[in-house]
């Protein structure tokens, strides 16, 4: 699991104009952005993806309770960085709710921090890369932040399911 935001700017792409000649590409408001929460299944490879207005304590835990409708009868084993409100506040108050009265290995919903500051190992980073490379290779169509945003979305669902190398790491450590 893992958060993204998506920037106006990420629109941006290559152009080639005439040498000593600038060329201007007006940009309708640089600050826009959205925060995206997603997570894979290591199982089936397949990736959850939801629109947030930020990512912080409500929103990871919005995020949490989607996930758990979507498998009612499972056991989550969620991996994720070590950002703030992934430690601390709601997050931690949703945990001790859901697993209240549990021994540890009935836990519905178990958290396990990834290594600090390694976001190579997160597999979810490899998906908002390929949307974020898909953006700028198409900017000529993002006329607008919402093109942007459909775009950043296309590249994700464009993908019927996710197979990377690193998910199999995972695997061994739910099993």
């Amino acid at each position: 699991m893992d958060e993204c935001h998506l920037l106006w700017g990420d629109a941006c792409g290559y152009i080639w104009g005439p040498t000593h000649q600038r060329v201007e590409v007006p940009i309708e408001n640089s600050r826009r952005r959205q925060t995206y929460y997603g997570a894979v299944d290591i199982y089936s490879g397949q990736f959850y993806l939801r629109p947030y207005e930020r990512a912080n304590g409500h929103y990871t835990v919005t995020f949490l309770r989607y996930l758990q409708r979507l498998y009612p009868d499972q056991q989550l084993v969620i991996f994720w960085d070590g950002a703030t409100y992934h430690r601390y506040g709601e997050r931690i108050d949703f945990l001790q709710q859901v697993n209240q009265g549990l021994a540890k290995h009935q836990w519905k919903v178990t958290c396990i921090l990834l290594a600090p500051h390694a976001p190579q190992g997160n597999p979810v980073e490899d998906v908002w890369l390929k949307a974020k490379t898909f953006v700028p290779q198409h900017f000529h169509v993002a006329t607008s932040f919402k093109k942007v945003k459909q775009l950043f979305v296309r590249a994700i669902e464009s993908e019927p399911y996710f197979d990377f190398p690193k998910l199999d790491q995972y695997m061994i450590s739910c099993t």
